[in-house]
């Protein structure tokens, strides 16, 4: 008799395993995701370092203070993002015609644009800034003004991120994004050694950002250094207004709330919440990096006329994923996280914690589904978005009797927000074909 042969049979199941991580690790969506998501975390951890170190030097009342003036900033800072959406989505059709010279000229228009708007913004916001002060309880107008100087500087930045990510140079942009924290959390710790305090905190932001819209050049220098190609962009205005509506309404969901608190609770109290804002701020930029691989993958996907739904619930299932693995660590270490991040004069904050994850993770989704409507040019979302940011005002204004109804507010009001949008992705994505969204990019 010849030699037995024994053969091992893996099992059926661990097959399909072994195939999904294979399919998993291959994906072009998934490498992507997981750069940014790199980059991402390195910002996002720099960001609650600068706030952990802020709020520990300068105690909750101080804290408030600047917890308030980064609010003010980044809803100020919408413009960046609008300017970000816009220039993405060109860079992204004149990419894939093979346009640099046109990616160049883009840059030099928008640069040239956006000039005087920021000179006028600077000189308004200075002119307001006492006034302002008064209202946020602000010690002094000149942090406020440091930050108007910063929310000008940083409509630049978005120049280069904005080609960076709709030309799908994902490495570059991530280490933009974390290079512009890293210099704002180690400048902080500078100006804090020398005294300046609060008006420390904002010029650190503004150094931030000067350096990052320094390196974005240097990493575009193959783009600037192409011979312009003057390209037709009649379109951009349009698209401007809907990216407009949808940045300045994702930006006002997760920042009002912290400058309505600023005025209407304590000082003590605004310090407290300022730092729930903040935590629950992890799950939005930890997860950001799905939505901005989302919206050039959507482009992509209609230029090449596929279906793109598939894309965007792929993106769910990866943030919704990664949001509740951070609501795990929230609910099994609140105190833990409320303490490592800033202190035991926090400690007011933890019972709000797992609450304030979920109101996290609700930041995120609304975000990811106005992302997609932008990049399939769908605008019923935008008189959703408005409803919502509305609602949460109104909710603020009306009911502020402490630091747990605040939070009760904003939860009642992302995720009615969240229900609305999904409602209209119900309904909308039945009915979409690459076909309906092509004619408008013909005019780029």
């Amino acid at each position: 008799m010849g030699d037995r042969v024994t053969v091992t049979h893996e099992p059926a199941a661990n097959r399909g395993l072994a195939v999904q991580f294979r399919r998993v690790r291959g994906s072009r969506l998934v490498r992507q995701n997981l750069v940014l998501f790199i980059g991402g975390f390195l910002a996002g951890a720099g960001g609650f370092v600068y706030h952990s170190i802020a709020g520990r030097a300068l105690g909750p009342e101080a804290y408030g203070e600047v917890s308030a003036l980064v609010g003010v900033y980044t809803v100020g800072a919408t413009i960046n993002l609008m300017l970000v959406v816009v220039l993405a989505r060109y860079a992204a059709t004149l990419k894939a015609s093979g346009r640099t010279g046109a990616i160049r000229h883009i840059m030099d228009r928008t640069a040239r644009v956006i000039a005087m708007p920021a000179v006028l913004f600077c000189l308004v916001g200075a002119a307001l800034s006492i006034p302002a002060a008064s209202f946020l309880q602000l010690r002094s107008p000149v942090p406020l003004i440091m930050v108007v100087v910063a929310i000008a500087a940083y409509w630049y930045t978005a120049i280069p991120r904005g080609v960076l990510q709709g030309s799908q140079r994902f490495t570059a942009l991530s280490a933009n994004l974390s290079f512009e924290i890293l210099v704002r959390t180690g400048l902080l710790v500078v100006f804090l050694g020398l005294g300046l305090a609060v008006f420390g905190a904002t010029l650190a932001i503004l150094a931030g950002v000067v350096l990052a819209f320094g390196l974005g050049l240097y990493t575009l220098r193959d783009v600037l250094a192409a011979e312009p190609d003057p390209v037709r962009v009649r379109t951009m205005a349009t698209f401007a207004i809907t990216a407009t509506a949808g940045t300045l309404g994702i930006s006002l969901l997760y920042n009002a709330d912290v400058v309505l608190a600023k005025h209407f609770l304590g000082e003590h109290d605004a310090g407290i919440y300022g730092s729930l804002n903040k935590i629950g701020t992890i799950l939005f930029y930890g997860t950001l990096s799905v939505s901005q691989v989302l919206f050039p993958r959507v482009l992509e996907a209609v230029a090449k006329r596929d279906y793109p739904g598939r894309l965007l619930l792929l993106s769910a299932g990866i943030m919704t994923l990664l949001g509740l693995c951070a609501i795990a660590v929230f609910a099994a270490a609140s105190g833990l996280v409320v303490g490592v991040l800033y202190g035991p004069k926090y400690q007011a904050a933890q019972p709000f914690l797992l609450a304030v994850g979920f109101v996290g993770l609700g930041w995120s989704l609304n975000n990811l589904l106005v992302q997609f409507f932008m990049a399939v040019h769908d605008r019923v979302f935008i008189g959703l978005l408005a409803a919502g940011c509305a609602l949460e005002v109104i909710l603020i204004v009306t009911f502020h009797a402490g630091v747990g109804q605040v939070v009760q507010d904003v939860v009642i009001a992302v995720f009615a927000l969240l229900g609305a949008l999904s409602l209209r992705l119900v309904f909308l994505l039945p009915r979409l074909q690459p076909e309906m969204l092509l004619e408008e990019d013909r005019e780029v």
